[in-house]
């Protein structure tokens, strides 16, 4: 306190000269129109520009919960696609009755790990057993299939990504119903795969759709990519269709998980025709 005394007893002619400036400068103000006008007006813009940067700020603060909410947004959209249903009809004496019955859900997830530039590549996801994940569900993104849930903890879950040379996605050209093999073996090139055990006697183009073939884990018509080169040497000297993938797997943020209600059921039946 006696060291504030000092300091402003030292400098105190400059502190007067401050206050006489400030008076002024307010008496000039207040008995000017014109620079009153002129004053109120820069001080609005000031302080309209400082609400707009806390506002920037507020916003990105925000947008990691903007975009959990548009995530799951999206999932429950995506549960009332006429993909995610089938048509269940059956005709009893001269009654036909036709009913959709809904075969996948969705449950949105966060990438918090991600890996794709190794041969096999895995994402985690911030969703587990708790919210309904379990091992073998397909995964999707906006873009198309990402890959498979391979394990689950409570609250994570880790992904077998598409590029992974053990993933296998049964896929057909869009435009036909010729089903074949979908794999990662162009190296590691995270943006391009095989299509293998494919009928080549139909005509192929490049540039044509790949989608999911829906004998698997995601719905039909679910996006691969499109094609790229119709004669490709794989890692086994073998041949197959080069798929430009759908998917930006360096830059995955959100993703889908595919519940397929009637999986149980299939899964249960297949087994017995194996015995």
């Amino acid at each position: 306190m006696r060291n504030l005394l000092i300091f402003i007893t030292k400098y105190n002619a400059f502190f007067l000269f401050i206050i006489f400036e400030i008076i002024a400068l307010v008496t000039f103000v207040q008995n000017n129109d014109f620079q009153k006008a002129t004053f109120i007006n820069s001080s609005n813009q000031v302080v309209g520009n400082i609400y707009l940067k806390v506002d920037q700020l507020t916003d990105y603060l925000k947008l990691g919960i903007t975009n959990d909410s548009l995530a799951q947004e999206n999932a429950r959209l995506r549960n009332q696609l006429k993909s995610s249903f089938y048509v269940d009809s059956s005709v009893v004496k001269t009654v036909s009755d036709t009913v959709y019955k809904q075969q996948y859900t969705y449950i949105s997830a966060r990438v918090i790990n991600n890996s794709f530039n190794r041969r096999n590549n895995y994402l985690t996801i911030n969703r587990g057993s708790n919210a309904g994940i379990t091992k073998g569900m397909g995964v999707i993104c906006s873009s198309g299939v990402v890959g498979i849930v391979t394990y689950t903890s409570p609250d994570l879950a880790t992904v077998q990504s598409l590029l992974h040379e053990n993933t296998r996605i049964s896929a057909m050209l869009a435009d036909s119903n010729n089903v074949g093999s979908l794999v990662w073996d162009n190296g590691l090139d995270p943006t391009k795969a095989m299509l293998i055990n494919f009928m080549k006697q139909i005509k192929i183009k490049k540039g044509t759709p790949v989608v999911t073939s829906g004998y698997s884990l995601f719905p039909t018509g679910t996006m691969l990519g499109n094609i790229s080169n119709l004669d490709v040497k794989d890692s086994n000297n073998g041949t197959g269709i080069e798929v430009n993938l759908s998917v930006n797997f360096s830059n995955l943020q959100y993703v889908y998980v595919v519940k397929n209600k009637l999986a149980l059921q299939q899964q249960s039946l297949e087994a017995l025709e194996k015995q």
